[in-house]
């Protein structure tokens, strides 16, 4: 089974944080067949956290689901607005998802980075 359209895995993601309370907005569209997927989270105490897409030998062929690892985790803002700003420079077609969630538990699958 090939990999979901990433605008509308992006909705979805969306759509389901909207439903349980949480704050979630689609800050930067990007390409809607294949761009890439970074979720920024903000703690609302401060700091923020960001998710970007695993390696693709870290992902399973089993389903059309996303898997991310941490970049950053609970750090300034600053830091993860400028690397989402350099990924942008490097990738235009990059979506960027911002959800406010105190927890650390964003509902997707994340793998340790190696």
């Amino acid at each position: 089974m090939g990999s979901l359209r990433s605008d509308i895995w992006c909705m979805a993601f969306v759509r389901r944080h909207n439903d349980l309370g949480q704050m979630c907005v689609v800050a930067r569209r990007g390409d809607p067949i294949a761009g890439q997927v970074f979720i920024e989270i903000d703690h609302l105490d401060g700091t923020r956290s960001l998710l970007v897409p695993a390696p693709s030998v870290s992902r399973n062929d089993d389903g059309a689901g996303l898997v991310f690892q941490h970049r950053f985790r609970r750090v300034e803002p600053g830091i993860v607005r400028d690397r989402i700003a350099r990924e942008i420079d490097f990738d235009p077609d990059l979506w960027v998802l911002s959800l406010d969630l105190r927890g650390d538990d964003a509902g997707v699958d994340v793998i340790a980075a190696r």
